[in-house]
Formats: C-alpha cells, structure tokens, sequence
C-alpha cells in the first residue's frame, strides 16, 4: 500500500467512524424544536473531510488513548468547525448560498434556523466533551472544554473571523504578518486543538505537546494558502462552494500579498517544516506526515 493510499484508507476509516459518533450525539425530537435539530443535522453529516477529528483520533493514538474517547474529542471539535460553517455563510458574514456542494443552512432552511443550529452545534460541543463517556477524570475533561473554549473564542477562530472581516476593507494594505496572523487565528487554531485534545487524553509531556503545537502551526498555514490557491485556480463544482470571490472582493489572502506561484513554493515548504518537527515520534506519526502533505496538494 502507497503512502497516500494508507492516508486515504486511515482517513477514510475516521471519517466513517466520526459521522456515525456524530449521528448518536446529535439530538432528536418531534417538538417545535425538530426544525433546529433538523437544521444541526443537515450541516453536521454532511460531509467533509473530517481531517480536524482524523488528527485528534491519530494524535490519541500516539499515546495508545481508547478510539472511544478521541472519537468524541474529534466529533466536539467537528461540532464547532460545522458550527463556524454554518455561521461565516449567513449574509452578515461571506454570504455564501453553497457549502460542500449543497446549499448553504441559511438557504435550505432560514437565516433564524441557521443561526440558531450554529449556536446549538457549539453548546453540544462543549456538553460532549463534558460528558464522563469523554475520559473519566474530570481534570482531563476541564482541560478539553478549556483548551476548545480557547482555540473558538475571542482570541482564536472568532476573534481571527473578526480580523477577516477588517481584511476586506484593509485590502492590499495588509502585510503578510497580518495575514498569517489571520489565519493562525481564524484556521490554524482548530488544527492546534485537534491535536492537543489527541495530546490531553493521553497525558502527553510538555516536550510532546510543544512537537505537536509546531506542527499544526505550520499544518495550519499550509491548508489555508492552499484555500487560498483553490479559491483562485479551483472550479465550484469540484469544491463545493464557490470560488474567486475573495479576488473579486479586493480582500488580502496569501495569493494577493505573495502572488500564485510563490504562495505553491510557500505551502510545500511549510508542509515539509510540519513534518520535521515530528520527528520525535518516530514512524509512529507516519499518517500525521502524510496529512501535511496532503493539505498542500488536495484538490477541494
């Protein structure tokens, strides 16, 4: 078996897993509430790659951590990376109508609903990993609501989600500092948290977690420059979202400030810093190398 076919086989595996983890968490009910529930549903299984659950369950299995916990670890984190979807499409943010090939929640459903199944998806993120099923020490549950709390509030995916907003008026007069500032915030923290969870249920040394904290700081960096780069070069129907917008908006990216070509060279090298900074896991972290390069060279 290839490289690839090993990650995609390992990817594959979580993914199926995760969405049926997330299909028992979600709620149910025949009340006035049922729309809501219907509405957190359409956007939680719909789909993706799952890759920020596949590093908290492959991170877990670093330090042997039961795929029982990891799984529900991963499906919070997807919970609040959906809930972040269904947000940033609504009107008042990137007004965006597809999502992963579908209409966008606001559109199959309503700007309320959406809403209100984006707040609803958070909050159960939180009460997952609160749950006893998620590790049976309290302190390790604390940790995992904190370290989530941080990596999705002010200071992380709202607060960079902020800055995106000052992106669009801003411009070409954002620096590329700004920019992967932005992006740390706005991306690469729920790719931090991801592998901190894996790292927090399986009491992981400061080394360790330093080692992983790297690597999602470059991991981060290189999704989004090539976000960025299938924003400008991908087809809609390939994606599942539309494309060129961010041009089309004047808003400041990697591909403006560093121009196509470069920005290519930029995300190769930043995957290849990711995989470096693994190497005190030895073969052990073979997938979570494999996903760095992965992120550069995905097609949507």
């Amino acid at each position: 078996m290839t490289d690839d076919s090993r990650l995609t086989a390992a990817m594959a595996e979580v993914a199926d897993r995760i969405e049926k983890t997330l299909t028992a968490l979600l709620p149910r009910g025949n009340g006035p509430e049922a729309r809501v529930f219907e509405a957190m549903a359409y956007s939680a299984l719909d789909g993706g790659k799952r890759l920020r659950p596949f590093l908290a369950v492959e991170t877990a299995r670093l330090f042997d951590v039961p795929d029982s916990r990891s799984l529900r670890a991963g499906a919070a984190i997807e919970f609040v990376h959906c809930y972040s979807l269904v947000h940033d499409d609504l009107p008042a943010m990137d007004d965006d109508d597809l999502r992963r090939g579908r209409p966008s929640n606001h559109i199959e459903f309503d700007e309320a609903t959406a809403i209100l199944a984006g707040d609803a998806l958070q909050t159960l993120a939180f009460e997952v990993l609160a749950d006893p099923a998620t590790h049976p020490d309290g302190n390790v549950r604390a940790d995992l609501v904190a370290a989530l709390a941080s990596a999705a509030g002010a200071q992380g995916m709202v607060g960079g989600q902020m800055f995106d907003i000052a992106a669009e008026t801003a411009g070409a007069a954002f620096t590329l500092e700004q920019i992967t500032r932005l992006q740390r915030m706005k991306t690469g923290r729920l790719f931090d948290v991801s592998c901190q969870a894996g790292a927090i249920l399986g009491g992981a040394s400061e080394a360790e977690r330093a080692a992983l904290a790297a690597y999602t700081d470059a991991l981060g960096l290189a999704f989004q420059i090539a976000d960025d780069i299938l924003d400008e070069t991908g087809d809609a129907a390939e994606i599942g979202k539309q494309v060129g917008k961010d041009a089309a908006a004047g808003k400041a990216t990697f591909i403006s400030v560093l121009g196509l070509d470069v920005a290519r060279d930029r995300a190769r090298s930043i995957a290849l810093q990711a995989v470096k900074v693994l190497e005190c896991f030895g073969t052990r972290a073979d997938l979570l190398r494999q996903a760095a390069h992965f992120v550069v060279g995905r097609r949507a």
